[in-house]
């Protein structure tokens, strides 16, 4: 069977092999032929704090391909050999909300995260540490960028911790304002901000 993310039809971002793992693409989204995917994923129980829970596919597909309209804006789908492993974006922290919420440097991008669900074989030791190295790759050496910004929920102890473990560093809890403008409506949120400098995640490169 053939690869439908393969290149030439999908050209990479960014690739990385993961030593045990394979070899993961970064693929600009396709609001359209993604939309099946992601509809699965964001429709679990273990998605809620992704905020898309009960969307239909239809709109899950418009929220995308509204979003690739930005030009501060990046959705990503991250595939390991042929399979997707994640939903990846990547913003301009200065352009989104949470750039009102602490002092922006230069240098700064910000990262939402939704990983895959366990396949068939359930979960992989040290499966989701090495897609965060792949994605820190991705953000800060591939895009020269100095620290990268993440905002999950306070609630998502989970997440919080995951991201710690991989080098974070816990900066302040804040309120994310609401948003209702046209075509984007995004409820307040309270989040815990966490970073992740170049020289903290790749020293040898910083």
């Amino acid at each position: 069977m053939s690869d439908p993310y393969a290149a030439p039809a999908r050209e990479a971002v960014h690739e990385r092999p993961i030593d045990g793992f394979g070899t993961v693409r970064i693929l600009p989204l396709d609001p359209q032929a993604d939309a099946d995917v992601l509809h699965a994923w964001v429709s679990e129980e273990r998605a809620a704090f992704w905020g898309m829970n009960g969307l239909s596919r239809a709109r899950i597909r418009e929220i995308y391909a509204h979003m690739d309209t930005l030009a501060a804006h990046h959705a990503f789908l991250a595939v390991v050999d042929g399979t997707p492993a994640a939903l990846l974006q990547t913003y301009e922290p200065e352009a989104d909300r949470v750039g009102e919420c602490y002092e922006v440097r230069p240098g700064d991008i910000g990262l939402h995260l939704l990983i895959a669900p366990a396949g068939q074989n359930g979960p992989r030791p040290g499966w989701t540490s090495a897609l965060l190295t792949s994605f820190a790759a991705y953000c800060l050496l591939g895009l020269d960028r100095r620290r990268i910004v993440v905002d999950p929920d306070v609630r998502n102890e989970k997440a919080i911790a995951r991201f710690v473990r991989q080098g974070f560093e816990k900066g302040p809890a804040v309120v994310l304002p609401e948003i209702d403008i046209p075509d984007v409506y995004l409820p307040e949120k309270h989040a815990q901000l966490a970073f992740l400098t170049r020289e903290v995640a790749f020293p040898g490169d910083a």
